[in-house]
């Protein structure tokens, strides 16, 4: 019996795009294991995965160590980082201001 692999998602989304990747795990494979073997990062340039990722599993935050059951779906959520055209921008406004001031 063949029941040894289960049927997994796991999604990732941005503003403008998402991805899902379905997966055959092993039972047992946890939420951070599915993400990692996803490989959904090759897709977006600011997704690194690592265990600092903030997991769900249907809208519901789970811990990177949760067992997953067949037909979930882990949802990785986005770190609360600004994206790094903003952070460029709000870098480049800050070194300005300072140079502002230094002006006599």
């Amino acid at each position: 019996l063949m029941s040894s692999s289960i049927p997994v998602e796991v999604v990732f989304a941005l503003p403008d795009k998402q991805r899902i990747v379905k997966l055959q795990v092993p039972v047992g494979t946890t939420a951070f294991d599915a993400v990692t073997l996803s490989e959904i990062d090759q897709f977006f340039e600011e997704l690194t995965i690592s265990t600092e990722l903030k997991l769900g599993v249907w809208g519901k935050a789970v811990t990177a160590n949760r067992a997953l059951e067949a037909g979930e779906r882990v949802e990785i959520y986005r770190p609360l980082l600004a994206d790094p055209k903003e952070v460029r921008k709000a870098r480049a406004a800050r070194a300005k201001a300072a140079r502002d001031e230094g002006v006599e």
